[in-house]
């Protein structure tokens, strides 16, 4: 198992990023979803070209700005997934940590890009 860890600090106040993220619908932040439907505590990721991912949302925590979840439905053969973003505040900005366990550890780099990709992607929505 590998653990990836990704941290960035926006010019923000964090109940800003937390309204994107929080929403667990929301698809806009990440990089080549075309959309996400959820039902009850999974949500499922239409990819473009990619077919689909489903994710359990473990904890999504509005007072701590904490979301938990994990792929339990991937096209790739992953054994463990599990991730959690968390937001904190530093005066007016945001320091948003983002961390994923993954095994097979060969999709790690995979699974940062991803996680990079989104980011910036975030930085552009705010």
């Amino acid at each position: 198992m590998k653990k990836i860890e990704e941290t960035r600090i926006y010019s923000v106040e964090p109940k800003i990023i937390w309204e994107i993220i929080g929403d667990i619908s929301r698809c806009d932040w990440v990089p080549g979803v075309e959309s996400i439907e959820v039902n009850g505590n999974e949500r499922t990721f239409k990819m473009s070209g990619m077919g689909k991912l489903v994710e359990r949302i473990i904890d999504s925590n509005d007072n701590e700005m904490e979301l938990t979840y994990s792929a339990i439905e991937t096209m790739a053969p992953i054994k463990h997934h599990l991730a959690k973003i968390k937001l904190s505040s530093q005066g007016k900005e945001t320091v948003f940590k983002w961390s994923t366990e993954i095994d097979p550890p060969e999709f790690a780099d995979a699974i940062r890009d991803g996680m990079i990709a989104s980011l910036d992607q975030l930085q552009k929505l705010i």
